[in-house]
């Protein structure tokens, strides 16, 4: 069959153009710690440029899930796709080799170490030196005034700065953030999130956890509300029920009409 045979004929318009293809995708889902499930058939999919908030209270099961699709936490049923291969039981380094970023909860930089010192321990993955400093710099132009100072030394903000400063060198395709606002000022949250917004618009696909809503919905693409393990709502962030917006993130999220719930 020639190409040609597929145009489209008179009165049937231009075919539009395929979605593009989940960088994550997450099916059926379940987790547990021991004899204990804590994620009971979780079902997400993020694509390539977009930024999935995963939002609802402490205990849900937010971070968990983050821990099953950075590849720490081995899930015990449902699939798990990297970019349409089925990666179940795969190590968080090959993982990380293959594309997928994770800045955990806690600001994961090495406190005795400079800036640049911090910097540098990203060429051992084959980064060039200068490359990585000048994406860091001019991602974070504070970083470059602290070039030499120990991290640990630094702000909770400009430490957080650092941390995502080192998981972008790297380029990554998907980039997890857990609870990136935790201990900060509204202001530096604010900042960070402006970053979060631009790693997405240069296509990087973003799924992250967030317990404070109000920052996440700024950037967010797309929602998924979790409790007790489930997701009970997911959609744009405009479309989150009210009734459940106002139980789970204080009512952050606008009124609007109800979207199909997720068994």
């Amino acid at each position: 069959m020639r190409s040609s045979d597929l145009s489209p004929g008179p009165g049937l318009g231009t075919v539009p153009p395929a979605p593009p293809a989940p960088v994550i995708e997450l099916i059926g889902l379940k987790a547990a710690y021991g004899r204990i499930e804590v994620l009971h058939g979780i079902d997400l999919v993020v694509t390539p440029g977009t930024v999935l908030a995963l939002l609802g209270p402490n205990g849900a099961g937010k971070s968990t899930t983050l821990k099953v699709a950075s590849g720490r936490l081995a899930p015990t049923e449902g699939c798990f796709h990297v970019m349409g291969r089925h990666v179940n039981g795969i190590a968080p380094d090959t993982l990380a080799r293959a594309g997928l970023c994770t800045i955990p909860e806690g600001r994961a930089v090495f406190p005795n170490l400079t800036v640049l010192e911090n910097l540098r321990m990203m060429t051992y993955s084959g980064a060039g030196r200068r490359d990585v400093e000048e994406r860091a710099f001019e991602r974070f132009p504070r970083l470059a005034e602290r070039r030499r100072q120990l991290a640990g030394t630094m702000s909770g903000g400009e430490q957080q700065m650092l941390a995502m400063a080192r998981a972008l060198s790297a380029e990554p395709a998907v980039l997890l953030l857990d609870e990136i606002s935790m201990g900060l000022a509204p202001l530096v949250v604010g900042e960070l999130y402006e970053v979060v917004g631009q790693i997405a618009a240069e296509g990087v696909a973003i799924l992250m956890t967030e317990q404070f809503a109000q920052a996440a919905l700024k950037v967010a693409d797309q929602v998924a509300l979790m409790t007790h393990g489930r997701i009970v709502a997911a959609g744009r962030a405009d479309e989150l029920p009210s009734d459940l917006a106002e139980a789970y993130l204080g009512g952050s999220a606008l009124p609007a009409t109800p979207i199909q719930e997720l068994s």
